[in-house]
């Protein structure tokens, strides 16, 4: 099963710098979801969301799978 956390990119001059959103106790936000990640991402960032949908800016946030090879781990466990 997959976990999912929420990335955003706070400075527009570096593309490739992306930092992971933290909850105020400092623990990442992660979801077994992929809809609900998208949600809270939508709620806590709510002006770079619209924009990206709008096109009107390019992509700074995103919601990205913690560990993609989770399933292949879990198969060879088994």
């Amino acid at each position: 099963m997959a976990i999912y956390k929420l990335q955003v990119q706070d400075d527009v001059a570096s593309p490739d710098v992306w930092r992971d959103v933290k909850a105020d106790d400092g623990l990442l936000y992660t979801f077994a979801r992929e809809s609900d990640a998208r949600e809270k991402l939508a709620i806590l960032f709510p002006v770079l969301v619209k924009l990206e949908q709008f096109h009107a800016d390019r992509k700074r946030t995103r919601v990205v799978i913690m560990n993609p090879y989770a399933d292949l781990d879990e198969e060879k466990e088994q």
